[in-house]
């Protein structure tokens, strides 16, 4: 279940964090009139958390990381990317292409004064951080985790079926997450929007980016392609595996430990 579910990202519940942080919940009304839920809380440098697919902002909650983030000092900011959340569920393709997802990113970081900013992405989020590598020129350093090298096709066959089976097309082996996403009353046909507009990036616009970069997978997910081998593209690029599969690396102790390590570097 966990090659076909490649994106689902389940979390569990972490302990608080005793901080004083400013907590503010909002909507940004994007380049397109789409709505975006966004939090921000904490003080100090923004880092920028992109979540995967079939989940939302509010997953990142249950990570060690976002409890870490705000006790290190940083000013932790997340979104609900259109079709997610409670952000606007689109159900018009065109809505999901021309990288909306990076763009509204860009729109609501400089609505928020954000001069300069780390981001972390993880599975489907580390493909719209490396669009973000590309087009805003005020990313610092990045985060790819459970990621690998396959995004950058831009006919990837596993992104091509989960759009087929989303649009109910039969395929056996991706019924267990068409009926997660059904149970879970998630919006199915802006889902199916999202993996058919899904942006790559090529390995030649990769080679270009020389911001510093962690690229981090579990030590037993390569579902996604290699992941050192997308290190290697990159030319300041560190690597590092951590215990756990694709589910639930992103939530670990030891994930968060590498990530603010390498954020806190300068």
């Amino acid at each position: 279940m966990k090659k076909i579910l490649y994106f689902l990202y389940v979390m569990l519940p972490c302990c608080g964090f005793s901080q004083q942080v400013k907590d503010s919940v909002k909507f940004y009304t994007s380049f397109d009139g789409v709505k975006i839920h966004y939090e921000v809380q904490g003080f100090g440098e923004p880092v920028l958390l992109v979540h995967g697919f079939i989940v939302d902002g509010e997953s990142w909650k249950r990570t060690a990381l976002y409890n870490d983030l705000l006790v290190a000092g940083f000013k932790v900011i997340t979104l609900d990317m259109r079709g997610n959340g409670l952000s606007d569920k689109p159900h018009t393709p065109e809505a999901y292409e021309n990288d909306a997802e990076a763009r509204d990113i860009m729109g609501l970081l400089t609505r928020l004064g954000v001069r300069k900013y780390s981001v972390v992405g993880y599975s489907r989020g580390s493909i719209i951080t490396a669009r973000l590598l590309v087009l805003d020129k005020r990313v610092d350093r990045a985060v790819l985790g459970g990621m690998g090298l396959d995004f950058t096709n831009p006919e990837w066959p596993r992104r091509i079926m989960f759009y087929k089976a989303l649009m109910g097309e039969d395929i056996p082996d991706l019924q267990g997450a068409v009926k997660y996403v059904q149970d879970s009353k998630l919006d199915q046909l802006a889902l199916a929007y999202l993996q058919k507009a899904q942006p790559s990036t090529s390995v030649e616009a990769l080679k270009a980016i020389s911001n510093p970069i962690l690229v981090i997978c579990g030590d037993r997910d390569e579902d996604n392609g290699s992941s050192q081998t997308l290190a290697s593209v990159f030319p300041n690029a560190m690597y590092k595996r951590v215990p756990g599969d694709h589910n639930n690396t992103a939530r670990s102790q030891a994930f968060a430990d590498e990530v603010k390590s390498f954020l806190k570097k300068k």
